[in-house]
C-alpha cells in the first residue's frame, strides 16, 4: 500500500487520508476533513465508523438521558463525542460519562481520556470485535475506571455487561457480584443509578 511521506503529509486531505505517513496521522492533521462518513483514529489510521440501526441509536440516547438525570457534579454525559487517548488514537464511544472539572466546553474538541469515568459501547453487527475486545483493552490501558458493553440478545432484550478497572493490570474485570444486567441495571459506579432496561426498547 502506498504511504505518504512526512514531507507531503502535513495535513490529511480528501485525496490522501487512506495513506497515512509512516508515523501515522494525528488528530490535528485530520480533524478538518470533510469525509462522507464518521471516523475514529486508531494507530494513526482513519477507521470508518459504520452506520447504526434505529434501536441502537434509541438505546444510546435513552442511556445517556438516564445517566444525565442521575448524575451529580462533577460528572456530565455526552454522546457522539470523541475521546482522545493520544494524538494517534481517538475513539468515539456511544456514551461518555466524564469529569467536567477544568474543561472549557467552548474550546474542547475531544474529551481527554483522563477525564472519562465511564465509556459505553452499544454493540452492532459490524462492531462486535471492536466493542468486545479492542476498545475495552484500549480504554483499560488508558485507565478508564468503568466500561459497559450493551448487547441486543436474540429475544430482542438488552444485556448490559459491566466491567471495572483492575488498576494493577490495566485490564477490565467483570463486576464481581453482578457482571451482566438484564431487565434492570443497578450500579453505584460512577454514581448510584437504576435503569429499567425494558423501557429502553419501549418504542
Amino acid at each position: 500500500m502506498k504511504t505518504a511521506t512526512a514531507a507531503t503529509a502535513a495535513r490529511a486531505t480528501e485525496e490522501n487520508w487512506a495513506f497515512p505517513p509512516a508515523e501515522g496521522w494525528t488528530f490535528d492533521q485530520v480533524k478538518r476533513l470533510e469525509l462522507p462518513f464518521d471516523w475514529e483514529l486508531v494507530d494513526g489510521c482513519i477507521v470508518v465508523r459504520g452506520r447504526t440501526m434505529l434501536w441502537h441509536n434509541h438505546v444510546r440516547n435513552q442511556l445517556a438521558q438516564a445517566l444525565g438525570d442521575a448524575r451529580g457534579k462533577p460528572f456530565d454525559v455526552v454522546t457522539g463525542q470523541c475521546a482522545m487517548v493520544d494524538a494517534h488514537h481517538v475513539r468515539v464511544p456511544d456514551v461518555i460519562v466524564y469529569d467536567s472539572t477544568g474543561l472549557n466546553v467552548f474550546e474542547t474538541e475531544c474529551v481527554p481520556i483522563s477525564a472519562v469515568a465511564l465509556a459505553i459501547e452499544v454493540v452492532s453487527p459490524g462492531s462486535r470485535s471492536q466493542d468486545r475486545v479492542l476498545k475495552p483493552a484500549q480504554y483499560a490501558a488508558a485507565k478508564v475506571p468503568s466500561y459497559w458493553r450493551v448487547e441486543l440478545q436474540r429475544d430482542n432484550q438488552l444485556a448490559v455487561h459491566e466491567y471495572w478497572l483492575n488498576a494493577d493490570t490495566r485490564s477490565y474485570i467483570p463486576r464481581p457480584e453482578r457482571p451482566v444486567h438484564r431487565r434492570e441495571l443497578t450500579t453505584d459506579l460512577p454514581f448510584p443509578l437504576k435503569i429499567d432496561l425494558a423501557d429502553l426498547l419501549g418504542f
